[in-house]
């Protein structure tokens, strides 16, 4: 006799367990493997007991490198292996550091940056990556520690075997280091019992039923990623469902063998960014919608960066036919101090959207339009908070009435602990009313609440304001690719800069030309002219700059958004070009 619901233990590791003895041969983990491009996929799969047998075997070995609330990164690709990785740190008492093997385009300087910061006493990797890993520890002249090659330890611990110290619930778990897209990447401190917390909330959000044969999540969003992890690792995990991982690059590659495995499952979740729903529209043949089984599909989480309306219908457009349900697509908003998710739209609704007046949304309120008229904003819903609390803050920290635009605070058992070394950031962070651990976590995004659901407007650092008025980039990049068929769709970065006589902000936009364009001087020219009209219609505003720039050059964070004070900070240091 199985046990069908998770048990009430506050360590993930608890519930490992469980499951190990009570469901020990049934379907875990599975990675699949596209060796060439015709490959349908090449899957591995663990078990919940085989599992369990990996993760104490590597918690094992940590022992003899690492102690309690030392550091251990993860420095292997996605996988079995680093899935057993990560639980084998908790086991252990170890604080995890999910990061990634070296190789990754523009991403070896977060790399280096955050194995600095972090300290491990110990790198988890493979075999594969242990040369590239070590390699990349002399270039960069970091601290030499032991390299642990989880694919080459035994499937179980030994028999004499001492279990490591049973951690706390308030010990810290994993260092969760934020993708860098306004500030140098910190590391949130996430706690044993934030991670069991979150993903049960993810569960009840989610999941109607966590009954193993009724839902699977799939997913490529890499493992070091706050979303990858809990959705793809904790949520399973506490749940006792399976988990099918992929490789982002898989995705990326051909997202069509995302869409397949989706159907391959009853009561599929995924996740993914907004930018990646229309990837798939854009990259998948027609001719396929047909073999797909999507019918199969739960839940399509929406989230990462703020849910375009258009992103939403266009996919349902192009994959109704195959079955998808309109309800299925669930915007929903989190970030990595809350461990991930805070906020979700019910699964049985289609997602709603509130249109409004673009010219009071720039000065912070709400005030309803005619869904039909083609000159208002329109916001998707991002639901409301699963299992915590939620409020809009003033600039003085008060809370705002709904309708109003500010600050998105948080308050639930989820919230991590704090930046790891970084009082002073915590405290500014982690309580905004003062009251140190259980105040409210200021999030930096903005927001309104309308009939108690959030709307995300955006991120407080990256508003432009000109003539007093905020303007919300993601709105201006969107009108900007929409008017310009050269511009890559989401390749683009809109911003402010100081104008040079001193009267304000201009407004600045880079954006990669697609892969299959060569502009000459004269096509760029018309592009501006194109994108100056477009802006001055939809936002009242002058046009500084339009930058075209190759495929590639536009700085993104490790989670695949669009870094935008890093694209700045490049445009201004004159890394784009002559200005």
């Amino acid at each position: 006799m199985t046990s069908a619901r998770p048990p009430a233990e506050p360590l993930l590791t608890d519930h490992l367990r469980h499951w190990a003895g009570h469901r020990p041969r049934q379907r875990a983990f599975s990675h699949v493997e596209f060796p060439d491009p015709a490959s349908d996929g090449v899957h591995r799969t663990l078990g919940w007991r085989a599992l369990d047998s990996r993760a104490r075997a590597v918690a094992e070995r940590l022992t003899t490198v690492a102690g309690p609330g030392d550091r251990a990164a993860l420095v292997l690709p996605q996988g079995l292996d680093y899935v057993a990785a990560f639980l084998g740190c908790l086991y252990a008492g170890v604080v995890a550091v999910p990061l990634f093997a070296p190789g990754i385009p523009a991403h070896e300087g977060r790399l280096a940056a955050v194995l600095e910061d972090c300290e491990p006493a110990c790198l988890l990797s493979d075999f594969s990556a242990a040369g590239a890993v070590r390699s990349f520890l002399r270039e960069h002249h970091l601290a030499d520690a032991p390299v642990v090659l989880v694919d080459q330890l035994p499937d179980a611990p030994g028999e004499s075997a001492e279990p490591a110290p049973r951690p706390e619930p308030d010990d810290i778990a994993y260092l969760q280091y934020t993708s860098g897209s306004t500030r140098v990447p910190a590391g949130v401190m996430i706690s044993h019992a934030n991670v069991v917390a979150n993903a049960r909330q993810a569960i009840d959000a989610f999941v109607a039923d966590p009954d193993p044969g009724a839902t699977t999540t799939v997913g490529w969003l890499p493992l070091f990623h706050d979303m990858g992890l809990v959705l793809s690792v904790a949520a399973p995990v506490v749940g006792g469902f399976g988990s099918v991982l992929m490789d982002p690059v898989a995705f990326l590659e051909n997202p069509a063998r995302w869409l397949r495995l989706l159907g391959s499952y009853d009561g599929t979740i995924s996740a993914a960014p907004n930018f990646a729903y229309d990837y798939c529209v854009s990259r998948t043949d027609p001719d396929l919608v047909d073999e797909l089984r999507l019918e199969r599909v739960r839940v399509l989480i929406n989230g990462s960066e703020p849910v375009r309306p258009g992103t939403v219908e266009r996919f349902r457009t192009a994959f109704e036919p195959a079955g998808l349900a309109p309800e299925t697509h669930c915007p929903a908003y989190g970030l990595a101090e809350a461990t991930v998710f805070v906020t979700a739209d019910p699964t049985a609704r289609v997602p709603s959207t509130l249109a409004c007046d673009p010219d009071a949304l720039s000065h912070g309120h709400v005030v309803a339009r005619d869904p039909a008229d083609p000159d208002a904003a329109v916001l998707v819903s991002c639901g409301a908070p699963v299992g915590q609390e939620l409020r809009i803050a003033g600039t003085s920290g008060e809370a705002l009435p709904e309708g109003q635009v500010g600050e998105i605070q948080v308050r639930g058992p989820n919230i991590g602990r704090g930046y790891w070394k970084r009082s002073a950031l915590s405290a500014e962070m982690f309580a905004a009313d003062g009251q140190g651990r259980g105040g409210w976590l200021r999030t930096g995004d903005l927001g309104v609440l309308h009939d108690g659901r959030l709307f995300v407007t955006g991120r407080l650092k990256d508003v432009i304001i000109v003539d007093g008025r905020n303007h919300y980039p993601q709105d201006i990049e969107e009108t900007v690719q929409s008017a310009a068929g050269l511009v890559r769709r989401d390749r683009l970065a809109a911003f402010g800069v100081s104008s040079p006589d001193g009267t304000g902000e201009k407004l600045v936009v880079v954006a990669e030309y697609r892969r299959d364009a060569m502009p000459t001087p004269e096509d760029a020219w018309d592009a501006e002219r194109t994108v100056r009209a477009a802006v001055s219609a939809r936002h009242g505003l002058r046009l500084g700059t339009l930058m075209l720039v190759p495929p590639g050059s536009v700085p993104r964070t490790s989670s695949g958004k669009v870094a935008r004070a890093a694209s700045r900070a490049r445009y201004l240091a004159g890394g784009f070009g002559r200005r």
